[in-house]
């Protein structure tokens, strides 16, 4: 039984995509990296990278760093909380990262 999310919605889940060396090295796993909204769960971030991009994801793995401690003078506060997903898509599917201008 497929839960059926709408599209809006789903758009607004996925934020950028991640582009550093490490996430680049995971290209060769076709695997993809890309920033998400907190509350996204694991079942929208599938949806939503499926609706994007038409591909076909096998799985999606989250993360969520802990909060780092930023100073300035006297004041101590965190750097906002961020969410991650890596997505592994099945054989022979590819999202085009950097389009040709």
């Amino acid at each position: 039984m497929a839960i059926q999310y709408n599209p809006c919605d789903l758009a607004d889940l996925v934020l950028e995509p991640i582009v550093t060396e490490k996430a680049t090295i995971l290209l060769e796993d076709n695997k993809y990296v890309f920033n998400v909204v907190t509350k996204a769960t694991k079942p929208e971030i599938k949806a939503a990278i499926e609706s994007l991009f038409d591909v076909k994801v096998i799985g999606v793995n989250t993360m969520r760093p802990p909060r780092k401690k930023r100073r300035v003078g006297k004041f101590i506060g965190f750097k906002p909380q961020y969410k991650r997903a890596i997505v592994t898509l099945a054989q022979g599917d590819s999202i085009t990262l950097f389009p040709e201008v």
